[in-house]
């Protein structure tokens, strides 16, 4: 059978005329293939537009050290490529997946910019349709990619201002109320020197003043606290002294009681308690607005570490870190989603490592999200890191009910996805465990997903995978599975990135 036969019974060209049939012939050349040949590259130039006559070609994409196999061409005129006949300027117009061989066969390849003309003179306006199509979808989908980028973003910069409004109000709050305090610890000063008291007497007074405000604050209960409070309020009322209700929350909450406060009458004469104790509250009450003060804005500090953290700004994409920092860092930056969840963590004494950093703090935020989402607000989220031998493992294990048994082999194939884009992430891991050259382990019980990614190095210095991990099911219990997944590396040596 001749070229011209093999395209005539093609689907794609059997409705050609003889003389668009005779111009295509003079276009393009007859390839021919055997089992293993590598016909055309994802991500490189589709600069040829190949139609299948006979044979059967795999189409598969690389993610990382994993191929994961999308579709196979077997039927007579099926074709792949040419993209950019339609979008020359597009850096996007490349292939999508790698076509292999499966058996023998030939195709027939046009060069793009020769099919371009080809359609241009015989179909024009099929030519202007395809041009607009292949732009639009380009811009759709970079569009809809930019969109989903920017809600993830808008999301976590929610939570984030969420979270640095507590500690931020808290500091406004603190703040407004030490200039009241301020000015009351002024007066009271003012009182004392009035009262003429002696050096020797307020030396007196401010190591009494000391002691009081180095006693941990009460944890008696509410009610206790409220007896305490009325029976300091009493003993000053009944020397003689104003506001006493202003003072005594103050002095009770630091623990002082009837013994402490005789000691403040003993010190100074009678008609200057009044100030004194007023003085002492003030003072005590400004030191405790300090405290508020800066556990509000070392709050506010440790966000914006957790979120440098994060996001790795201002470092070098690989470096060695303290995984569980990472760990932590991570599940600030998804703290609005944790009400109702238990966070457990087991942090073992565990060596820094050196990875890329910020690519890893993707793998926790898709993982730990992933977990919130199947925990639905209720359950424990537990973190944990360890070592084994030479190796660091980090488990990330949730409560959730788990995965059906029919997606538990599917669960690290990237292609396979059981939510709605709008419903989360997915396990969007692949990507990125996959250039560590790692393995993955699943398993599952009834009430208990885990999350352990593996990588690691031999004494080569270079990435390798473990193939009796890899894919490995592991159970503890009857059930519905649920997700396993192990990171090992070695922290004695550099785990490297390796070309796929």
């Amino acid at each position: 059978m001749t070229v011209r036969d093999d395209l005539r019974q093609a689907s794609l060209t059997n409705a050609l005329g003889d003389e668009q049939l005779d111009d295509l012939m003079t276009l393009g050349r007859l390839h021919a293939f055997t089992p293993g040949d590598v016909l055309f590259r994802e991500a490189r130039p589709a600069d040829q537009l190949w139609i299948l006559l006979a044979g059967e070609i795999e189409l598969s994409q690389q993610h990382g050290s994993e191929r994961v196999v999308y579709a196979n061409m077997a039927d007579p005129g099926q074709w792949t490529g040419g993209h950019a006949a339609w979008g020359s300027a597009d850096a996007n117009a490349v292939f999508l997946v790698t076509g292999t061989a499966l058996t023998e066969g030939r195709c027939y390849v046009v060069p793009s910019p020769e099919l371009a003309r080809f359609v241009d003179r015989w179909l024009p306006l099929s030519k202007h349709l395809l041009d607009a199509v292949y732009q639009t979808v380009r811009r759709a989908d970079a569009d809809a990619r930019q969109r989903a980028s920017l809600i993830a973003r808008g999301k976590l910069s929610a939570g984030l201002a969420h979270e640095i409004n507590n500690p931020a109000s808290a500091a406004m709050q603190a703040v407004e109320s030490l200039r009241n305090a301020s000015d009351y610890m002024l007066q009271s000063l003012t009182a004392l020197a009035e009262c003429g008291i002696a050096t020797e007497q307020f030396l007196e007074l401010d190591d009494i003043r000391k002691e009081l405000q180095g006693r941990p604050p009460s944890r008696l209960g509410a009610l206790d606290a409220a007896d305490r409070e009325e029976a300091v309020g009493t003993w000053i009322e009944r020397r003689g002294v104003d506001h006493a209700w202003l003072m005594a929350p103050t002095l009770a909450a630091r623990g002082a009681d009837q013994a402490w406060l005789e000691s403040v009458e003993e010190a100074i004469d009678r008609d200057a308690v009044g100030a004194a104790l007023q003085w002492i509250s003030s003072a005590v009450g400004v030191a405790g607005l300090l405290d508020e003060l800066t556990d509000a804005t070392s709050r506010i500090s440790h966000l914006v570490q957790d979120v440098k953290t994060y996001s790795q700004m201002d470092r070098a994409s690989l470096q060695r870190v303290d995984l569980s920092a990472c760990l932590d860092s991570t599940v600030t930056m998804l703290s609005p989603k944790l009400d109702g969840i238990e966070v457990v963590r087991a942090y073992d004494d565990v060596p820094d490592i050196e990875v890329y950093a910020a690519e890893l703090n993707q793998v926790w935020t898709n993982l730990i999200d992933n977990a919130l989402d199947a925990m639905g607000g209720d359950g424990t989220l537990r973190l944990g890191t360890r070592l084994d031998g030479d190796d660091v493992v980090v488990e990330i294990t949730d409560t959730g009910p788990g995965i059906p048994p029919d997606v538990l082999d599917r669960v690290s194939n990237p292609s396979s996805r059981r939510r709605t884009s709008a419903a989360g992430p997915g396990s969007a891991w692949t990507s990125v465990v996959g250039s560590w050259s790692s393995a993955t382990a699943v398993g599952s019980t009834s009430s208990r997903s885990r999350a352990r990614p593996r990588w690691w190095s031999d004494s080569r210095d270079s990435a390798r995978c473990d193939p009796d991990v890899l894919g490995t099911a592991r159970r503890s219990g009857e059930g519905c599975p649920a997700l396993t997944r192990c990171v090992d590396l070695r922290p004695a040596r550099r785990v490297r990135h390796r070309a796929t």
